[in-house]
């Protein structure tokens, strides 16, 4: 058998990892048909069939699984070994890859973005927005941006962003047909915007004013799967939308929403950056990390939180 080079081995592990010769290709900078060629070659210098592919899908086979079982740990050392180096350097350098959700992505990443980028210039910066929760690890990225009662039990997570707060509104004219809530038990006799995540719960809505908790399950011809949406569509006065404050707080300053319940909106913490438990962190992802935590307008915990128990 002729030697295998690393360079092919990490490309079967791009394409196991995506389970995609298109995104695989677009991590790793060649084409998809490169990319197929050079995964055939692989298979005929090993004399087995890695990768069962379609049309639509691809998976991997009892070899492939086998292989990506023994490697994928290697190549993690690698990586490992290389971030010490990057660690010794006075500035960090590499691409750092985060998943967030659509919504911390807008109001928490994007406007930090520039300065970060400045500060560091040999860091290139990838941010996902995709409203699944996914498995970071599998998927390649180094860090994600979620709420932290979505996050895996065995992440590691930091307080990321100003303090978050609900805010519950619906359009002038909505209120011209009919009342106000004045608690949140109102809420069931009113059409609301339902939010279904994309595990397919529904969202309850959640108020806390003197100690006392209540979660509301909300009624309404209509649901959707995002905030952004929800609130669109209360603009058009198809009922009462949950948001977030930082959403909604200008069209409600414009008179085009109005904000109901808000005595029973606190501030809690809301997003966090999250990533593996590992025993070495990129210098990428701790260099935005230090960042991060400068860059908010509160004062956050000095020490990482563990989500663990």
């Amino acid at each position: 058998m002729s030697r295998i080079e690393p360079n092919d081995l990490a490309t079967f592990l791009a394409i196991a990892r995506h389970r995609s010769f298109r995104k695989a290709a677009d991590e790793i900078g060649v084409t998809p048909s490169a990319l197929s060629h050079g995964l055939r070659t692989l298979e005929d210098q090993l004399g087995v069939r890695l990768l069962n592919r379609t049309t639509r899908s691809v998976g991997l086979t009892e070899a492939g699984e086998r292989l990506h079982g023994r490697i994928a740990p290697a190549f993690h050392d690698i990586d490992d070994a290389l971030e010490d180096l990057n660690t010794l350097r006075d500035t960090p350098t590499g691409t750092l890859r985060i998943n967030a959700g659509p919504l911390p992505t807008e109001y928490i990443l994007l406007p930090m973005v520039a300065r970060f980028l400045a500060a560091y210039p040999r860091i290139n910066l990838e941010i996902v927005a995709e409203s699944a929760v996914i498995d970071i690890v599998s998927a390649g990225f180094d860090a994600g941006v979620r709420f932290g009662e979505l996050l895996a039990q065995d992440m590691i997570a930091v307080p990321i962003g100003p303090l978050q707060r609900n805010a519950y509104v619906a359009s002038p004219d909505y209120f011209s047909r009919y009342p106000k809530p004045e608690t949140p038990n109102d809420l069931r006799n009113l059409p609301c915007i339902r939010l279904r995540f994309t595990s397919g719960r529904l969202h309850e809505w959640e108020f806390e004013r003197g100690g006392a908790r209540l979660s509301v399950e909300v009624d309404g011809q209509l649901t959707l799967s995002d905030p952004a949406l929800s609130v669109r569509a209360a603009l058009d006065g198809a009922g009462i939308a949950f948001a977030f404050e930082s959403q909604v707080e200008e069209l409600v300053a414009q008179g085009r929403l109005v904000r109901v319940l808000e005595d029973w909106c606190p501030q809690y913490a809301g997003f966090y950056l999250y990533y593996p438990s590992r025993r070495h962190m990129p210098a990428t992802l701790r260099a935005f990390i230090d960042f991060s935590r400068t860059a908010q307008a509160r004062e956050v915990r000095p020490q990482e939180q563990s989500l663990v128990g």
